[in-house]
């Protein structure tokens, strides 16, 4: 058990990629980082010295802070955040002891570069369907919980891109996108390097329903069916993103935890 005002990696393992998961903050020295330069997923890096220019970005919001072992520099840093009003918790061990655990970790060199407000910027074709909700809900979970999404015509991609700063993605001829016979979700993990069992499962189902593959797996139909039921009962492209971060949500669980369940009635044999 983690000692008090900590986290242990198998807790935080269990948030990671959930809506209850802790906002994640890195404060490794650059030394430290530049010899692993990867990220706890969701994770953002900042300098252990000005932690409490995150309080009023954090109030409210439970915060896990971590270092390279989790001792002096999160220790101080998650004090400096309470002492400020955030709850802000200790990653037991540090970024030493979930890389030792095997656990998800982010490349931090194919990360977009954050706005002012420290948010990555997104854009995309409007009218979204499959992939181009899976992927913003991939990014919120794993990347970058306050990532922000724009949906514009399709032969305004590009374009929006270069002139607000923002990463193209789905659209043909750009870096986030398909390649062969996958779809730009299974870019994103790829790239990203998040290697997770569940996301490798799933990227499966959203690549059959995205590419009209329904061999893949049985649930592409299911996923196919909510994906344009969804598209059809929202205009506001904003509000379907909303609404598929619970699909995916659920997905997610299902894939982590529950794909050797099944559900029968009556629930046993001469049940009432």
């Amino acid at each position: 058990m983690a000692p008090y005002n900590e986290i242990s990696v198998s807790a935080l393992a269990r948030l990671i990629g959930t809506p209850d998961c802790p906002v994640l903050v890195d404060v490794r020295t650059d030394e430290d980082f530049d010899k692993d330069p990867q990220l706890i997923p969701g994770a953002f890096r900042h300098p252990f010295t000005a932690a409490t220019d995150l309080a009023d970005r954090l109030r409210g919001r439970s915060a896990v802070v971590y270092c390279q072992k989790g001792l002096k520099l999160s220790q101080g840093a998650a004090a400096l955040l309470r002492a400020s009003g955030v709850r802000a918790e200790v990653l037991h061990g540090g970024h030493l002891a979930w890389k030792d655990a095997g656990l998800p970790m982010v490349r931090a060199d194919r990360l977009p570069p954050r706005n002012g407000s420290g948010q990555t910027l997104w854009v995309t074709r409007h009218r979204p369907k499959v992939d181009r909700i899976a992927c913003p809900w991939l990014i919120r979970r794993f990347v970058d919980p306050d990532a922000r999404f724009l949906f514009v015509a399709p032969s305004q991609v590009t374009l929006v891109a270069e002139r607000f700063g923002a990463t193209p993605f789905d659209v043909e001829d750009v870096f986030w996108t398909h390649r062969r016979d996958r779809c730009t979700f299974d870019t994103m993990v790829d790239e990203f390097g998040i290697q997770h069992p569940a996301l490798t499962h799933l990227a499966s189902i959203i690549r059959g329903a995205d590419t009209d593959r329904h061999d893949l797996a049985p649930e592409v139909a299911g996923l196919l069916a909510v994906s344009l039921g969804l598209s059809r009962m929202f205009r506001d492209d904003l509000q379907q993103l909303e609404a598929g971060m619970l699909l995916y949500d659920a997905f997610y669980r299902w894939a982590r935890d529950a794909t050797n369940e099944g559900h029968a009635w009556p629930h046993a044999q001469g049940g009432s």
